[in-house]
């Protein structure tokens, strides 16, 4: 059986590369200084974020769906493709989407571990991980060999706020840990954005619970670049594709949200032959994907 967490051969990946930044040095983030409560040391494997670069935390549910994974993941990987930095904590669903998102656009990512650097939890994510050491940082401000307890995790995510400008939540319950961040952020003067999820669906009342208080309504990257001031450079625009008649009817309906072979049977009135031929020619174009069996979302 797996465990939770895995430190096995981590002495050797690391290979005394901890470095341990404390709070008066000047490779302290700028970030972390100008709030109180935070941490008098950082370990630290990899980079640590730019104070002179644009951040955005994405955090969100563990156990999230198919349409907040990609959203998670698209966001991410636009805003990185425009030079923004993107801050989250390697958990299972949005956190680990948000980073291999960012990793995809050739970006920086970074994050905050609620156990020492050298410690892999999720376990899973040993991949991600390593990714993450070699091509951005991962930081904690617990000692090298702790542990992921519970307690930990909360106090983390004090610092995944103030490490970001602002904070994205995609998808998460009423009680999630995630609100936890956006609190944090608006204590510490920064600006929450929540995507807009199913209504009734329960990974959507902790989104929409933040909109009705007065979150920004994220619907777009463009909407995070624009709070950022941040101007879509050429690798942030999306390529314009030409489509054929039936295949732009069939593209018509599909959207973030998963949809199935047999819905866009019957709402486009085509065979399911002519409709899942189509649909090969759309994933072929890189207008969609297929993230379940005959499920599809677009990837614009």
């Amino acid at each position: 059986m797996e465990r939770l967490y895995n430190r096995r051969n981590m002495t050797d990946f690391t290979g005394g590369r901890i470095q341990y930044i404390h709070q008066e040095a000047e490779a302290y983030p700028g970030r972390l200084k100008v709030h109180r409560g935070m941490p008098g040391r950082l370990c630290v494997l990899g980079r640590l974020p730019r104070d002179d670069r644009p951040s955005v935390a994405v955090v969100g549910a563990r156990r999230s769906t198919g349409y907040g994974n990609e959203t998670a993941r698209r966001f991410a990987r636009e805003l990185a493709a425009n030079g923004v930095q993107i801050i989250s904590g390697m958990a299972w669903g949005i956190d680990g989407m948000a980073h291999e998102g960012a990793l995809d656009a050739g970006g920086d990512t970074f994050a905050v571990l609620g156990c020492g650097v050298d410690v892999c939890y999720p376990a899973g994510h040993r991949k991600l991980y390593e990714r993450l050491v070699e091509r951005g940082g991962v930081l904690s401000e617990q000692p090298p060999g702790m542990p992921p307890l519970a307690g930990h995790f909360p106090a983390r995510n004090r610092i995944i706020s103030a490490l970001a400008d602002l904070v994205l939540v995609v998808e998460a319950g009423e009680k999630s840990g995630s609100l936890i961040t956006a609190d944090f952020a608006l204590e510490q003067g920064k600006d929450v954005f929540a995507v807009p999820g199913r209504i009734g669906d329960p990974l959507s009342r902790g989104c929409l619970n933040l909109l009705r208080q007065g979150a920004g309504l994220a619907d777009s990257p463009l909407v995070l670049l624009e709070a950022l001031g941040v101007s879509p450079g050429k690798n942030g625009e999306p390529e314009k594709i030409l489509l054929a008649k039936e295949e732009n009817i069939v593209y018509s309906w599909i959207r973030l949200q998963p949809v199935s072979l047999e819905e866009l049977v019957q709402k486009t009135g085509m065979s399911a032959g002519k409709v899942l031929g189509i649909l090969v020619e759309l994933e072929l174009k890189g207008c969609i994907r297929e993230i379940h069996k005959n499920d599809y979302v677009r990837t614009d």
